[in-house]
């Protein structure tokens, strides 16, 4: 099995032109930015790249894009999130991604008609992983938006040693104890990769070493100061900076909710459009306050990476 992810790995708006149709032009100066801020992978198509939100087709464009702009970069590892409520699709988005060389594949619980316990769900995750046996396969556990609230203890119990190329789990839930208890589960055999930005300190406390996150597209500088203030033992400095990206993470509620990080984007040079339908975006009035706010936490200063990360105040 590979060895374990460090640092941060974005999870990638798709980018959208004016007319609701996926922009693939844009994907490899996506690429460029994540890259010159340290970002270290990206997870694309997932909550964040409306994954759900895209066809079939769409997702293996979007993810053939970002396989031949990163060129199989040892340094920067792309996943693809093949989604949940549909096992035969998830398989086809698998193999695509095995085709095209990805680095993984992620895959969440059922929806729709949900797995019953730890065992079907289980169950569900060997159905896709075994088709693509070679690949570091991830399942990603977000209960807030599957409604799947089963104890990732317990499907690693279920999975260990069913799954040879189970690698981990992408964990976007704030149950500490479940978190702790995969972490330290067969001596830390798997990756988890803490998937709540807001709350990074406190995984990291817990001996997280990577995490994937919406935000780390437009303010990452951020989180690998905070990461370097936790491993000197500044405390009070990784609280502040924890606090700053709160600040930052405060405005997507204010504005509406997810589609507020691609208005983040727009101001960091980088226009992915807006959200598909269901989603609300922000109309051009809200966006004008938007700014004022943004400007207001600095944004300017971090949004970008320089020679002197730490130095953030």
């Amino acid at each position: 099995m590979k060895d374990h992810l460090q640092g941060l790995i974005s999870a990638p708006f798709t980018p959208f032109d004016n007319m609701g149709e996926v922009n693939l032009s844009l994907i490899p100066d996506y690429y460029k930015f994540l890259k010159s801020n340290g970002v270290t992978g990206a997870f694309i198509c997932g909550s964040t790249g409306e994954g759900v939100s895209l066809t079939l087709a769409e997702k293996k464009a979007v993810a053939e894009a970002w396989a031949a702009c990163s060129n199989h970069d040892e340094e920067f590892k792309v996943m693809m999130f093949l989604g949940g409520t549909c096992i035969a699709d998830c398989i086809d988005l698998a193999r695509h991604a095995q085709q095209i060389e990805l680095y993984a594949v992620s895959f969440t619980g059922p929806f729709y008609f949900k797995p019953a316990n730890a065992e079907v769900l289980a169950s569900s995750c060997k159905a896709v992983a075994e088709q693509v046996p070679n690949m570091p396969f991830y399942y990603y556990h977000i209960p807030v938006l599957t409604g799947v609230n089963i104890a990732m203890y317990d499907l690693l119990k279920a999975i260990d040693g069913q799954i040879p190329n189970f690698a981990g789990i992408k964990y976007t839930h704030e149950d500490f104890m479940d978190f702790q208890s995969c972490m330290n589960f067969q001596n830390g055999k798997y990756d988890m990769m803490w998937g709540r930005d807001e709350n990074m300190l406190s995984a990291l406390a817990l001996g997280t070493k990577a995490s994937v996150g919406s935000t780390f597209n437009y303010i990452a500088p951020i989180y690998y100061a905070l990461i370097e203030a936790f491993n000197t033992n500044d405390l009070k400095k990784a609280g502040e900076l924890q606090q700053k990206s709160i600040d930052f993470i405060r405005l997507l509620g204010k504005y509406g909710g997810i589609s507020v990080g691609k208005a983040y984007m727009k101001l960091a040079g980088m226009d992915c459009g807006e959200f598909r339908l269901p989603v609300k975006n922000m109309s051009s009035k809200d966006f004008e306050a938007f700014k004022l706010d943004v400007e207001a936490l600095g944004f300017d200063k971090f949004k970008s990476c320089n020679d002197q990360l730490t130095n953030y105040e």
